[in-house]
């Protein structure tokens, strides 16, 4: 990630309404879907700055997670007990089967082999395990936001749905994210491209650049929460982002299970006791 990008996450992420809207609505939706079931074991890969750790330590036993970058590695240890390990998507240093819950929120659009980054959740997926993913949406509007942070692609419904299909991973839900505010971010990336053309630049800024008064921050956060309501009975048809909730396609709809982890490969972890 562009060292911009990265500097806006680590000092905006735990405050600014997208960050936080997301947290809630996500974490809702897999509330939903785990009906009240506990993952014994849980992996967050590509924790960024560990904005999801924290929330994800309410719904399983034990989190671990992975990160390419060490500075992350170190932020994540400073706000979170979870296992974290410097680690390719691509290579995942778990054993088969070692997962109960998979959660890789903005991170796919980040590796240009997302098909086999998706083949190694449904590796280390156990049977009858759950993973959550979520990405950008609507390659129409990439823009200088997506090439600061290093995105690979924006996706379709249907483009997710394919290369989820690609990795032996059977989809549950697919529903668009951040619908209501999706008029006003089209804007704001429309005005951002014909800036581009008539040559006006906006420097190295990302989407998070814009500043927004604490009142109007706070009212955009209660709308994009307010869909996690909506979320837990349908799939939403539009919106900036799309988030899945996917399964081992061996084992669709089986609970999730207790088991043995002792045979996990020896590794040097963050954050463990």
């Amino acid at each position: 990630m562009n060292q911009t990008a990265f500097d806006q996450f680590e000092e905006l992420e735990e405050h600014h309404w997208w960050f936080r809207g997301r947290r809630t609505v996500y974490l809702d939706l897999l509330r939903s879907v785990l009906g009240g079931q506990r993952p014994e074991r849980v992996l967050d890969i590509g924790a960024g700055v560990g904005g999801f750790l924290q929330a994800l330590e309410t719904v399983g036993d034990e989190v671990h997670y992975t990160e390419l970058c060490k500075r992350a590695i170190n932020r994540c240890s400073e706000r979170s007990s979870a296992r974290g390990l410097q680690a390719d998507a691509l290579h995942l240093p778990y054993a088969e089967m070692s997962f109960d819950l998979v959660c890789l929120f903005d991170v796919l659009e980040h590796i240009e082999d997302h098909e086999g980054a998706l083949r190694e959740v449904a590796r280390v997926l156990n049977p009858g395990g759950v993973a959550i993913l979520s990405v950008p949406a609507h390659p129409w509007m990439w823009s200088e936001n997506d090439s600061i942070a290093e995105h690979m692609r924006r996706y379709t419904r249907r483009g997710l749905l394919e290369v989820i299909d690609w990795a032996q991973l059977s989809v549950e839900r697919c529903t668009f994210a951040n619908a209501a505010l999706f008029p006003a971010i089209v804007g704001y990336v429309l005005a951002g491209k014909a800036a581009r053309l008539l040559r006006i630049t906006r420097g190295n800024a990302t989407n998070l650049s814009l500043s927004l008064p604490h009142s109007l921050d706070q009212l955009c956060y209660r709308v994009f929460a307010a869909e996690s309501g909506l979320m837990r009975h349908l799939d939403l048809p539009l919106g900036h982002s799309l988030c899945a909730v996917v399964r081992r396609r061996d084992v669709l709809m089986t609970p999730i299970l207790k088991r043995d982890t002792k045979s996990t490969p020896s590794v040097v972890a963050v954050g463990a006791s």
